[in-house]
């Protein structure tokens, strides 16, 4: 039976819905124009742009400029290459019975008035360049992976601010998506015909997506994998369980794999240290459940955990254990993988950016800069009964070519000092110990091993706390002796 001392946070399905969607300055919607006729009115570069977007998506456009010789080089070109059609007249209100959007670049004030109202008086949608006064409907800024297409607007105040958007979603979506995308349209009557609704196509659809964003197209060899993940989840009612690392606290460290885990959970499963600004970015419709062990305090036991990860891989649901860090550094996952493979449950991680890592990147220090070490040491500060493991090899750690670090040795940092000490350290080697690294209440001191006790008193150790060892940090607390004077 699952303990009942697990604090259950609770997911977006009991929320109200007002809480759900803030406010909108617009409605984002997504037109259909195959086949269906636009109308554009001017020759102008302008209009070109708007047209070429048109023709892309299948309509059929009918561009209104009188004067042939007005037109640009861009709008000769889309109407060579037969993507446009030309009247070389003025537009009428006849024209616009059955368009379905219409399109102007107007050069005075009056002509756009007029375009405007004759298209309101056809029940016609329209847009004036420029011109936000006389449009119903704004373009945004697109990203084009179709038939996947994302579209950002800024409602007009900040169209810099759209691009940058843009430019970083380029960034996470790979080229081929858009062939992935086309497959998964094609599949969509078989996965339907074969797999009942619920947790066995979202199975499916789920390994789909981690296919298409690694970065290749779909080819024979995938496609061949797809149709066994058909019959694999078809034949198994069991889900999966994705260990993941939150990393230190920073939601910008979440690694992009790490994210896409996060968005298609149904369960999430999270310590203690994971940080609401991570927790934030994962799928709303997820049950998420606080599992938290903390040194010092009541803590949901491993077996508990491992019990409610086994009893909902088996109810079909995408677990993710979200564990702070990087879950292969003191993060017990050996023993939740060991777990669940005893089980038949399939078992994934995606690792995270561990504190180590993120202090020395906050530092602006090198773990192994070559004047000071050779290689780098992770040393559990506590063992599960809460001090120092009893087998620690303290020769080898007090060994002064080396940077060692210590996780979770706030409670343990004065016989850290005295063993460093007792087995040849120089007292005088630099230490740096930070909590909370990565967050807005991180703290650090510097000082030496002599004066590691008196450290840790400074540092808030009931946060995460790392103890960092080695002449690496000799800068900082230099600096820091320099500040004190």
């Amino acid at each position: 039976m699952i303990s009942n001392t697990f604090t259950q946070v609770a997911g977006s399905t009991g929320r109200k819905r007002s809480e759900r969607v803030q406010p909108l300055s617009v409605l984002p919607v997504f037109l259909p124009l195959s086949c269906r006729r636009v109308i554009v009115a001017g020759g102008t570069d302008a209009a070109a742009w708007k047209a070429e977007l048109l023709a892309a998506t299948g309509a059929d456009v009918i561009v209104f400029s009188p004067d042939n010789e007005e037109l640009s080089g861009d709008m000769r070109a889309l109407l060579e290459e037969g993507r446009v059609r030309l009247c070389s007249r003025p537009w009428s209100l006849a024209d616009f019975d059955g368009a379905a959007i219409a399109i102007a670049d107007a050069e005075s004030e009056e002509e756009a008035i007029a375009f405007a109202d004759a298209a309101k008086a056809a029940g016609v949608p329209c847009n004036v360049i420029d011109k936000p006064a006389h449009c119903q409907f704004q373009f945004g800024t697109i990203v084009n992976r179709s038939p996947v297409v994302v579209g950002i607007s800024t409602d007009g105040a900040a169209p810099i601010l759209g691009q940058a958007i843009r430019r970083r979603i380029e960034t996470l979506l790979p080229p081929s998506l858009k062939d992935w995308a086309g497959l998964a349209r094609t599949l969509r009557d078989t996965v339907a015909e074969k797999l009942t609704p619920g947790p066995q196509r979202r199975a499916f659809w789920e390994r789909f997506v981690d296919r298409s964003f690694g970065g290749q197209g779909p080819d024979a060899g995938s496609v061949m994998e797809i149709n066994d993940d058909l019959s694999a989840v078809k034949h198994t009612g069991n889900g999966r369980v994705t260990l993941v690392g939150a990393g230190p606290g920073d939601a910008e460290l979440l690694t992009l794999k790490a994210m896409r885990a996060l968005q298609s959970a149904d369960v999430i499963l999270f310590d203690d240290l994971v940080s609401d600004e991570v927790l934030e970015l994962a799928r709303r419709e997820a049950k998420r459940t606080l599992v938290g062990k903390r040194g010092g305090r009541e803590s949901c036991k491993q077996d508990d955990i491992n019990r409610m990860m086994l009893t909902f891989a088996r109810q079909g649901k995408r677990v993710v254990r979200l564990k702070s860090g990087d879950p292969a550094v003191f993060g017990r996952a050996g023993e939740e993988i060991a777990f669940l493979e005893r089980h038949g449950i399939a078992v994934d991680m995606v690792p995270g950016i561990t504190a180590a890592s993120a202090m020395a990147s906050r530092l602006g220090v090198s773990l192994t800069h070559r004047d000071h070490a050779q290689s780098v040491r992770f040393v559990t500060g506590h063992s599960r009964h809460g001090a120092l493991p009893s087998d620690l090899d303290w020769r080898a750690i007090a060994d002064p070519r080396t940077t060692t670090i210590f996780y979770m040795g706030g409670r343990t940092a004065a016989e850290i000092s005295e063993r460093l000490r007792d087995h040849g350290l120089d007292p005088q080697t630099p230490v740096a110990i930070c909590s909370s690294v990565s967050r807005a209440s991180e703290k650090r001191w510097f000082g030496t091993v002599a004066g590691m006790a008196d450290g840790i008193g400074e540092i808030r150790y009931d946060e995460p706390v790392l103890i960092a060892v080695g002449g690496v940090f000799a800068r900082q607390q230099q600096q820091a002796v320099a500040l004190s004077a």
